[in-house]
């Protein structure tokens, strides 16, 4: 499986979206439970977000061109965004639908038949979920992991839905059925709002990890401080891209060979320690006061 791209997995996740609607959805015709159409809407939304990442992936796979010269790789943060605000909305809709039974509970029906259903969609997700976290890291893809994500949210979700309706079936209280959908509800709220901060901080060009960072600067640290300086380094990630720039400062009596071959040498092991990563270093003499003047960027 390691040589499927992207969108293979992307179009999985779509495939199990719709047959886990199809598993919930019979789950709550058999059981009239609220739980069981709320989780069958959160699955609705998990098609959708499927959908949106078919086209993120996509999209962000073109390669760059004169209006987007550094590629399309960012179009993965609006498909991961978007989808930690569907996130939020299936929050919402699970709690709304789960109210009206808090005021006027309703006997649940065929619960054995509704929780077989429900327990095989989960383990539908769940096992998805695992493939596209694992490729989504693999990949460097954040809108796999994002949807690997409201996966599992969708799993959580279940599990919380099945434990109420036992709970149900067990001591009678049909009030049990909407307050599991409402505390699930909230639960998935989090995921929701992490995906969101996630998908704005990288829009935004934050960093890349500090773990990948630090990488970088084990490799710069390796050179002859008293021969060769290192400033003004700039690092952020664009979906499965990672982009690096930094000012090279070698003495002023190198010829431009030296220097380039320098700058070569960095920008090789860069990209060895992190592959996919474009590097841009600038060079410098180390004796111009000027090399220095955006030494605090």
């Amino acid at each position: 499986m390691r040589n499927k791209s992207a969108r293979y997995y992307a179009f999985l996740s779509i495939a199990a979206a719709i047959l886990t609607i199809a598993l919930k959805f019979g789950a709550y015709l058999l059981t009239n439970s609220v739980g069981f159409l709320s989780d069958a809407m959160e699955s609705g939304v998990n098609l959708v977000a499927a959908i949106g990442a078919v086209w993120a992936i996509t999209y962000a796979a073109k390669p760059p061109d004169e209006e987007h010269v550094y590629g399309h790789s960012k179009a993965e943060y609006f498909s991961s965004g978007f989808e930690g605000a569907l996130i939020l909305v299936a929050a919402v809709s699970i709690a709304i639908a789960a109210i009206p039974r808090l005021l006027n509970p309703q006997p649940l029906e065929q619960i054995s038949l509704g929780l077989g259903l429900s327990v095989f969609a989960s383990l539908v997700n769940g096992g998805v979920a695992l493939i596209l976290l694992k490729e989504g890291k693999r990949l460097h893809s954040i809108t796999l992991k994002a949807d690997a994500h409201h996966l599992l949210t969708d799993v959580w979700t279940s599990v919380g839905v099945i434990l109420g309706i036992l709970l149900v079936s067990v001591t009678g209280w049909l009030i049990l059925d909407p307050i599991i959908a409402i505390v699930v509800a909230a639960n998935i709220v989090w995921t929701g709002i992490k995906l969101i901060k996630e998908s704005g901080s990288a829009l935004l060009d934050a960093s890349i990890p500090v773990e990948e960072q630090r990488l970088i600067k084990e490799i710069l640290s390796s050179y002859n401080p008293k021969e060769v300086q290192f400033h003004a380094i700039r690092t952020r990630r664009a979906g499965a891209k990672r982009f690096v720039s930094l000012h090279v400062l070698v003495p002023g009596n190198w010829t431009v060979q030296e220097g380039h071959d320098l700058c070569e040498e960095i920008e090789s092991s860069i990209d060895i320690a992190l592959p996919n990563t474009n590097v841009i270093t600038h060079l410098e003499p180390l004796e111009d006061p000027k090399s220095w003047n955006d030494h605090d960027l």
